[in-house]
Order: C-alpha cells, then sequence, then structure tokens
C-alpha cells in the first residue's frame, strides 16, 4: 500500500512539473499588453514603444503599447496592479509614479514595493533645463540672474505636479536660491509645445521628451541634472557644473509586473529585455532618444526600486507638492 502512494505521489509530482515546464516553455502563447501610464509623445511612452517593438521584432512575441494616461502616471499603475498576475500585463514604470506618486496621493491603493514585481531596468535618463532657441536666455546663470532681478516672473513648465521633473525644477530653486513659477501641465508635449512658442520660459524636461526639438535646432538646452553629463548632450554642461556643487536628479525607467507573476515568467522576460538593452542596435536607438541603456537583474532593479521609494518621500514632503 505505502509503495502504491509512493508511486502515485511521484506520478502526481513529475506530472506537475512537466505541467509547470509546458507552461512555462510556452510563454508568451498570446499577446502581453504593455501599459504605458503617459500620453503618447513622452519620454514614457517613446521607450516603451520601443521595448515593445524591439521584443517583438527579435522574438515573434506580439507585445502591444496600451497608453493609460492620467493622475501623474498612478492611473495606469493602479490598473497593473490589479490585473492577473500571469505576465500578459505589465507596465512601464519610472520613478514619477512609484517612487515620487506614493507620496503625492495619499490614497493610492497600492505600495510599489508590495504590490509590483521589478522585471527589467531599461533605461535612466537626466532632466534637462532648456529654453526656445529664440530665448533670452543662453546660460544657466542668465536665468539665475534674472530671476534675482525679478522674482516670481520667470516661468518653467513641466509634465506634471510633483513629477520627478517638477522636483527637479523645485530642488533646482533651492539650490540656486532663486522663485521661479512652476506651470504643471498634462503631460510632457503640452509642456514642450508651450517652452517652443515661447509660452513658458523655460522647459524643465526628460530628455527622451525633448531630443527631437534639441536636435531641431529649436530647444536650446542649458543644463542637464543628472551628476555626469548625458552621453546624448556631451556638449550641455550639469547643474553641479553651473557652480551647484552635488546637484544631481536623474529618472529611470523599467518593466514592471503585479505582485503574484510567477518567478520563471519574471526571469523569461529580464533576459529577453536584457538582451535587448546589450544589442547595440537598440542601444543606439536609446541613446539617441537621450536616455541610458542600463540592464539589471530584476532583484538589483527591485533594490533600487525600495532605496528611491525611501530617499525621495522627504524630497517629496520638503517641496509641499501634494495632490489630492
Amino acid at each position: 500500500m505505502l509503495l502504491k502512494k509512493l508511486l502515485v505521489w511521484s506520478l502526481v509530482s513529475v506530472a506537475a512539473v512537466n505541467v509547470a515546464q509546458a507552461q512555462n516553455a510556452a510563454y508568451p502563447s498570446k499577446p502581453i499588453r504593455l501599459i504605458i501610464p503617459f500620453p503618447p509623445g513622452g519620454g514614457t511612452d517613446i521607450l516603451s514603444r520601443l521595448v515593445a517593438q524591439k521584443l517583438t521584432e527579435a522574438n515573434k512575441w506580439s507585445v502591444v503599447p496600451d497608453n493609460r494616461a492620467g493622475a501623474g502616471g498612478t492611473i495606469g499603475i493602479t490598473e497593473a496592479v490589479k490585473a492577473a498576475p500571469t505576465g500578459y500585463d505589465l507596465v512601464m514604470g519610472q520613478k514619477d509614479n512609484l517612487v515620487v506618486g506614493p507620496w503625492l496621493y495619499g490614497n493610492l491603493p497600492w505600495d510599489p514595493t508590495k504590490d509590483l514585481v521589478a522585471v527589467a531596468h531599461v533605461a535612466y535618463t537626466p532632466v534637462v533645463i532648456a529654453t526656445s532657441a529664440n530665448s533670452r536666455f543662453k546660460t544657466l546663470a542668465d536665468v539665475v540672474a534674472a530671476a534675482k532681478a525679478a522674482p516670481d516672473t520667470i516661468t518653467y513648465g513641466s509634465p506634471g505636479n510633483g513629477t520627478t521633473i517638477h522636483l527637479a525644477g523645485h530642488l533646482f530653486e533651492k539650490a540656486a536660491n532663486i522663485n521661479i513659477r512652476h506651470i504643471p501641465y498634462k503631460g510632457s508635449n503640452p509642456a514642450l509645445m508651450d517652452a517652443l512658442a515661447g509660452n513658458v520660459d523655460l522647459l524643465v524636461s526628460s530628455v527622451p521628451s525633448a531630443m527631437a526639438q534639441i536636435k531641431a535646432g529649436k530647444l536650446r538646452p542649458l543644463a542637464v541634472t543628472s551628476a555626469a553629463r548625458s552621453s546624448s548632450l556631451p556638449e550641455v554642461p550639469t547643474v553641479a557644473e553651473s557652480g551647484y556643487k552635488d546637484f544631481d536628479v536623474s529618472t529611470w525607467y523599467g518593466v514592471f509586473a503585479p505582485a503574484g507573476t510567477p518567478v520563471a515568467v519574471v526571469t523569461t522576460l529580464n533576459t529577453e529585455i536584457n538582451k535587448l538593452l546589450a544589442n547595440p542596435e537598440t542601444k543606439a536607438a536609446i541613446l539617441a532618444q537621450g536616455a541610458e541603456p542600463v540592464a539589471m537583474k530584476a532583484d538589483q532593479f527591485s533594490n533600487l526600486l525600495k532605496t528611491d521609494y525611501a530617499k525621495w518621500k522627504g524630497i517629496v514632503q520638503s517641496s509641499g507638492a501634494k495632490v489630492e
């Protein structure tokens, strides 16, 4: 009897392993949705569509971008959190909606460190402070001098209140001891259009969102906010180089899945996305958008999220930014 039970248990176990292996081997067996939590045209949208396209081309998968914009990117994250943890609903998250957003919106029904699983880091980008090509401002020093001569008269546009980009502008105000007026927009593209038209004096933006207009000569970059110069804009000085020591603000982008997504699926996605980031063609495409491709293992990316989540709580609170 005991031998019979052991045999049955063994057969059941082998069958379970075979089923699990078959499921893992079959992934993906249908289209994967990649939620983009911001409108078309911004940095998140550009990188998301690039990743979806390259995964589709390299692996014959079907990865479908799906813009779900609103509330600083938190609407798209909420949809991803509520999705079934099967690997067929992913989201492109970044510092704005996963690290800054939760401290701005006091009633979010999720915690990024508990309700999502980090899949793959894609890229990071500095924030760029820019102005229209026909602006009176030629350097960051020009902006500071004008702001000190006439406080609260210079305006800067950002993709929205409380985004990392807005807070980069806020932190620069504090570092330079100036008072400039923040004009929040609903996404990067509307802010960019108003900066080009001269309706705001400055644009504070991710590099990918502004890169096309910089290349076209319509937008003049004054400084980037990262510790080191952007490899996409090597001639543009950093804020730190402009006289504000240790200034360092950048944002990252990466793919996440709902908590509970099978480890095997996360591993598959991480491996394939990291392969893309090592591909010279994909690297060049990301760099051309003004972002810096950086591959990480899933646990490394998870640690980055947790570290930044704790760090930016104080930054957001000190800024006074809040969204009800």
